[in-house]
């Protein structure tokens, strides 16, 4: 179906059988599936056009009864980004909802699009039945639109979680693995002492390119992260919690994206948006940083309570502790915040080693305040197998230091409700 019969004047499409529906595609042979879809659905109640034909068919009458329109792009369309975008922002003017249908199109692409106002994303080629029920969000009435029967939201949340922040400052320090024990651990924290409530814990991996933590939890990641991050304007309680991921009934956790995406693709302004719908339902919240800096990284040192930089006994942990230290000076950014970790440390009969540790830390000017034993391999069989060392291995002693800083933390946080309750 196409133009010709979206723009005639006929009044069984005028009136007896409007169009309700169509797709926009740059090539009229192209997304085929889509095509089947669509019959499938709407029958004859839909149509098909161009970019430039729909932004021309907006204004038409015919266009009324139009009710959402299906905009399938892929790589090569790219180059138009800007009329795509402008083909998003004319539909919403004419309140018209828009599906967006991708086939190996960047994330920066799609990240765009949706900030134009997109209501939904299918990639292609479509799942089955997702089409279907694509459309029936689109089309399910807004909360406060439903007179008889008002959905329930969740309720807003009411805490002012700690925020504890952790970053490897090389490959391989195991600010991952550290992140995912410490934040069990925490959940656990109260578990020593009667009559204390378990504190509720929010992990997230800000690791959005090679972000591990879902694996070392076993845990999927979908396409609600995503769709998260890319619109956190109109971020909800209810949407943020749908995005969580529950392990165990004692930790929730919001995982890195299912796509490779560029660590510029979220905003401070993203970032800070997160985490202060995190704080008001947790009372803490774990995240794990990617080594990288980023321009959102002043945000989460700025947030943080604590921010454990995680490192090793060897040269390029001492490089890189050095220039990060530079590096934040020179921004006037609180280097003071850094709580200096040192994975795999010496055994405490390892004089020599120990002698190494004071020589690093009198060197770079630090205080390295947490030594970490080297847990061996039973910390890489817990990783594979998606389980925090506690479940798999729990008197390894790399688990029992994690387990006495995370109940250091937590007591420190019942002392400050404490006081502030004086």
């Amino acid at each position: 179906m196409g133009l010709e019969a979206m723009t005639t004047t006929d009044s069984d499409y005028a009136d007896d059988d409007p169009i309700v529906a169509c797709t926009i595609r740059r090539d009229p042979d192209g997304f085929e599936l889509l095509i089947e879809d669509m019959e499938s659905v709407l029958g004859d109640k839909w149509g098909d056009l161009g970019f430039a034909e729909a932004l021309m068919f907006f204004n038409q009458p015919d266009a009324q009864h139009l009710e959402f329109v299906a905009m399938a792009i892929d790589d090569q369309d790219e180059d138009n980004i800007a009329m795509l975008g402008e083909v998003i922002s004319q539909a919403r003017h004419h309140a018209i909802k828009v599906i967006l249908i991708a086939e190996e199109v960047s994330p920066s692409a799609l990240h765009q699009l949706l900030r134009k106002g997109a209501d939904e994303f299918v990639p292609y080629p479509l799942p089955e039945g997702e089409l279907a029920a694509a459309i029936e969000r689109i089309q399910t009435p807004a909360p406060e639109a439903v007179a008889t029967a008002p959905a329930r939201k969740s309720a807003a949340g009411t805490k002012e979680g700690a925020v504890i922040v952790c970053h490897g400052l090389a490959g391989g320090t195991g600010s991952s693995t550290f992140a995912v024990n410490f934040a069990w651990e925490l959940a656990n924290s109260a578990l020593t002492k009667k009559g204390e409530t378990e504190p509720k814990v929010c992990l997230i991996d800000l690791d959005l390119q090679f972000g591990a933590i879902g694996t070392y939890l076993d845990l999927p990641r979908r396409e609600a992260i995503y769709e998260l991050l890319s619109d956190t304007e109109s971020m909800d309680d209810d949407a943020f919690k749908q995005a969580l991921l529950d392990f165990e009934g004692k930790l929730q956790v919001l995982t890195s994206p299912a796509e490779m995406l560029p660590l510029d693709i979220i905003t401070s302004d993203d970032v800070q948006r997160l985490i202060a719908m995190a704080r008001s339902h947790f009372d803490f919240v774990v995240i794990d940083m990617p080594s990288t800096l980023v321009a959102w990284s002043e945000s989460i040192l700025n947030t943080a309570h604590v921010y454990f930089a995680l490192m090793e006994l060897d040269m390029r942990s001492a490089q890189n502790t050095q220039r990060l230290k530079r590096a934040l000076q020179a921004e006037d950014l609180p280097v003071e915040k850094l709580r200096y970790v040192l994975n795999r440390a010496p055994k405490s009969l390892d004089l020599n080693g120990k002698s190494r540790v004071k020589r690093l830390a009198e060197s770079l000017d630090i205080r390295i305040e947490v030594l970490l034993p080297d847990g061996g391999r039973q910390v890489l069989h817990s990783c594979d197998h998606g389980q925090p060392l506690a479940m798999t291995a729990g008197k390894n002693p790399l688990r029992k230091e994690i387990a006495k800083l995370a109940r250091s933390i937590f007591e420190l946080g019942e002392q400050n409700v404490d006081e502030e309750a004086a």
